[in-house]
């Protein structure tokens, strides 16, 4: 197959839910029916496309990790990371636990904090230390999104551009050079969705050979598939995500429901009288013991320090709370120590919902959500004014948190696209795209008085792209459409991806920190609300 493959292919692979030659319960073709399931096949270049992935995996870690040690504040954490950066620290001097509550600040899980250890474990206290892994799991989510990309369009090319777009996207760039946790969720939402894709494709393999051996529709409600390893490995993903931060759980409800949703089409396309009863008879036992209990499980092993330290933080609160008298009946049939997390996670939700924007004194960088999709809020996390090195007398040497308007500002555009190929055409990769972008950005709407910062949407970005990357997708044009009018959606495309690459070279001094004259800095500031 060739790597310009097939947006014809793409478009009818799209549209394969819905069973044409047939209806349902009726006897019909079982090519047809197995065509519908399974079309169209992933490229038959595998070598090249792992060639491809290897290569721009390369690329971006060599972007992620380039002065990674730079900047910090005389040898310390820069902005949030001096919240996560110690208690990582902490943790590899106290058994994988915080030993100092910080002002009652450890309130998130963690597994995020361990991770930054790990990188601290290795390289120790500086820039190197601390950033490591986050450096790691940012290059990782290119290799990651140009397999996706590659099974969500069936093309090895629009794989490859899906990873040239997240290399040069200014805020998974940043968050993956950051001592802070939201790149670590971001890694674990992008595990779970390329699970989750393979689990579709395999649950539509699984109907296919039931439908070539015809007993697909035995049953009015269709076949019980086995044991789903993909949907497995999925939500194992995201109760790691949780881990890190409880956002994690915004993806998870909304994942486990795009789940089912392509369990009961598959099951419609197999021919399958009843597709959605059989849906909730035979799936949905088995997501809910995969986004409930495993992922559950999942979370709770994350606390695995916390349980095997006498000494962790409220590690005894249950205790505490008994000798004071207080009981709840049902409650107290669980551990001390269930209990005590219990009680320790209630007090960590009432930080949260309590956590408002006051009336004076904001954070200069606060933002609300709406301004998220296009980035009109930025973040500035190091500054520093009196540098040398840029050929003047005055110079200046900063990092913000800059989502690359080449990107970014297409955001909009991107999302009315997606919803009219989602509801008009029927498109479930735009739904899929929809989900995994509105899981993260919707439930920020629902308490506009808390403070919010545009970091939170750091798992968002790849979402982003994976949307770009369909619509660029339909600019390529479809193989039947002859060599012009592909040669000009080629073209078209190369300049897009083109000014994506310049845009980031534009940005790339404020994304890393590197001395600049005040003129300069002055030019990267393109909108009033980014000052």
């Amino acid at each position: 197959m060739s790597l310009l493959v097939t947006q014809d292919e793409a478009d009818r692979f799209a549209l394969g839910d819905s069973p044409s030659s047939a209806a349902p319960g009726r006897p019909s073709d079982a090519e047809v029916v197995r065509a519908r399931l399974v079309s169209p096949e992933m490229p038959t270049d595998r070598l090249r496309g792992w060639l491809v992935t290897a290569f721009l995996a390369a690329l971006g870690a060599l972007v992620r990790f380039q002065n990674l040690g730079f900047p910090t504040d005389n040898g310390t954490p820069v902005f949030d990371e001096k919240h996560y950066v110690p208690q990582a620290w902490e943790m590899l001097r106290n058994g994988g636990v915080e030993d100092n509550p910080g002002y009652e600040l450890i309130v998130h899980p963690p597994l995020g904090k361990q991770l930054i250890a790990a990188g601290e474990w290795l390289f120790g206290y500086n820039g190197w230390g601390w950033r490591f892994t986050a450096a790691l799991c940012a290059a990782l989510m290119v290799l990651l999104i140009v397999r996706i990309a590659r099974r969500l369009t069936r093309s090895t090319l629009l794989g490859a551009i899906a990873g040239v777009l997240l290399i040069c996207d200014g805020v998974s760039h940043v968050q993956g050079r950051m001592g802070m946790l939201d790149i670590f969720g971001a890694f674990f939402v992008l595990v779970a969705f390329g699970c989750l894709l393979l689990d579709r494709d395999q649950v539509r393999n699984r109907l296919a050979i039931t439908v070539g051996e015809g007993w697909a529709t035995e049953s009015p409600y269709g076949p019980r598939l086995g044991f789903r390893w993909w949907r497995f490995a999925g939500a194992v993903a995201l109760g790691l995500a949780c881990g890190v931060k409880w956002s994690g759980l915004y993806w998870l409800l909304a994942f486990a429901l795009l789940t089912l949703l392509w369990d009961g089409t598959a099951r419609r396309a197999a021919g399958v009288r009843r597709p959605w009863l059989g849906m909730l008879r035979n799936d949905l036992l088995g997501a809910v013991w995969a986004f409930i209990v495993i992922a559950t499980l999942t979370y709770v092993a994350t606390w695995w320090a916390w349980f095997a330290n006498e000494t962790a933080i409220d590690r005894h609160l249950a205790e505490q709370a008994a000798e004071s008298g207080w009981h709840t009946g049902w409650y107290d049939i669980f551990p001390q120590a269930i209990r005590s997390l219990w009680q320790y996670s209630w007090n960590v939700y009432g930080f949260h919902n309590e956590l408002h924007t006051p009336a004076t004194g904001q954070h200069p960088w606060e933002s609300k959500p709406w301004t998220w999709p296009m980035g009109l809020r930025p973040m500035l996390y190091y500054y520093d004014g009196g540098t040398t090195g840029c050929g003047e007398a005055s110079c200046v040497s900063a990092t913000m948190l800059i989502g690359t308007p080449a990107l970014w500002w297409l955001a909009l555009p991107m999302l009315a696209w997606a919803l009219w190929r989602t509801f008009g055409r029927l498109d479930w990769r735009y739904a899929a795209v929809l989900v995994g972008y509105l899981a993260g950005l919707l439930p920020w709407f629902r308490d506009l008085d808390r403070q919010m910062y545009f970091f939170y949407m750091t798992p968002v970005a790849p979402f982003l792209v994976l949307g770009l990357v369909l619509i660029l997708g339909h600019v390529l044009g479809r193989a039947r459409e002859g060599d012009e009018r592909r040669g000009t959606g080629l073209l078209v495309v190369a300049l897009y991806v083109g000014l994506v690459v310049a845009n980031f070279v534009w940005l790339w001094p404020v994304l890393n920190g590197d001395s600049i004259s005040e003129w300069r800095w002055q030019a990267e500031l393109w909108l009033p609300s980014w000052k």
